[in-house]
């Protein structure tokens, strides 16, 4: 990396860039994050397009797609309210949580964000001093700036409380499992599952087909399972979820759990990695933006 990009990503930090036009600073980012030219006039990767996307696919309807309250009104309509994750309640502020109604294992989430996230298993030993301070560090954060995803500029900062959700079937280190699934189109064409994001050295991530074999994409950023997960029960079920939560969309990444029997909604999103994942093989970046039509 030269010192050029170097500077921009500690400006970008810093909040010292808000004030450059979307399209310039794409193509800034997008440079210092990868080294490369931003070819927005032709596009032919999945990372060249999610940039244009960024610019020229600006649905309304995203910014409530993206708000982690919100969205589960959407999700409840296409799928049921079964298939979503029960709220425990909703505040502006962390001081305006009452703690003492919520049961001794719940989650604490900002609407607005990615990773203003406190999980909670035992309320008597929860830290209130760091949770305060993760939540209201969110809070303060406006997540558009960093990669100018636009959906979420306007969307209302807030805390939501959840029930906390466990899988018998992993260690409780772990974590849920996270089936994302990959939708051009309207259509799923690939996903990757991930486990133990949470603790990223020893995080996994892999993608695979729908046919549950092993994809060949890698990202360079997290170790690949070295074994094929289980294929869970309700897979069939998760892919016409993700076909429907994807109707008439160009591209989304459709986020589920399954816990026991049962099919949980996690999240949808626009532009994973904001648009600049780091793929192992560069050639893999070219071909899912083959998926992707325009």
């Amino acid at each position: 990396m030269n010192l050029i990009d170097k500077t921009f990503l500690h400006l970008a930090r810093k909040k010292k860039l808000n004030w450059m036009p979307d399209e310039e600073y794409l193509k800034l980012m997008f440079h210092a994050r990868t080294g490369k030219k931003l070819n927005l006039k032709d596009p032919r990767t999945f990372g060249e397009k999610q940039q244009w996307l960024k610019l020229h696919d600006r649905n309304p309807e995203y910014i409530t797609l993206v708000d982690k309250f919100e969205v589960k009104k959407y999700v409840a309509g296409k799928l049921g309210e079964e298939h979503v994750i029960p709220n425990l309640g909703v505040w502006d502020k962390f001081d305006d949580i009452d703690f003492d109604s919520l049961p001794d294992q719940f989650v604490l989430k900002c609407t607005h964000d990615s990773g203003g996230l406190v999980v909670c298993k035992d309320k008597s030993a929860l830290d209130m001093k760091a949770a305060k301070e993760k939540i209201e560090r969110s809070l303060a954060r406006n997540y558009f700036w960093s990669g100018r995803e636009w959906p979420y500029k306007d969307v209302k900062p807030r805390i939501i409380a959840e029930k906390f959700m466990s899988d018998s079937g992993v260690a409780d280190n772990e974590g849920l499992t996270d089936y994302k699934f990959y939708c051009f189109n309207g259509e799923p064409k690939f996903l990757y599952i991930s486990r133990g994001l949470e603790h990223h050295p020893t995080a996994r991530i892999s993608f695979l087909t729908l046919d549950w074999n092993f994809a060949p994409y890698e990202r360079s950023d997290f170790k690949p399972f070295e074994e094929l997960p289980e294929k869970p029960s309700r897979f069939d079920d998760m892919i016409e979820m993700s076909r429907k939560l994807a109707e008439g969309k160009r591209f989304v990444r459709v986020d589920l759990y399954q816990i026991g029997n049962e099919v949980f909604f996690s999240e949808l999103t626009f532009f994973p990695c904001g648009g600049m994942m780091p793929f192992r093989n560069p050639e893999h970046d070219k071909e899912i933006g083959e998926m992707l039509h325009l």
